[in-house]
């Protein structure tokens, strides 16, 4: 059974300076000029014991989720599978990850 990650008042939010989120293709985009943080919709997660050719095929970004906006091993949640038009590596060099706080 798939679970919701919720994470606080707000939800999740694509951090600072690192992406911004397309709501209809749903997927990682460029922020927005002077908009630090973008509100990603509630996610749906569950386990895959293995990813399909597809799923392997697809341009994904394994995105890191903190809790707060110190990205220490203390506040490292999980990573997310996000689609992106964009090579993984550029969201790795921006620094892109989700955080559950942002304050």
């Amino acid at each position: 059974h798939p679970f919701k990650l919720y994470c606080g008042s707000s939800g999740i939010n694509a951090e600072y300076g690192g992406a911004g989120w397309d709501k209809r293709g749903m997927r990682l985009i460029e922020p927005s000029p002077k908009v630090l943080f973008t509100p990603l919709p509630v996610v749906h997660m569950f386990a895959l014991n293995e990813l399909s050719k597809e799923q392997k095929a697809q341009r994904v970004y394994e995105c890191p989720v903190y809790k707060k906006p110190q990205r220490t091993d203390l506040t490292y949640i999980t990573n997310i599978r996000l689609k992106t038009n964009q090579s993984p590596d550029y969201w790795t060099l921006r620094g892109a990850a989700l955080l559950c706080d942002i304050k």
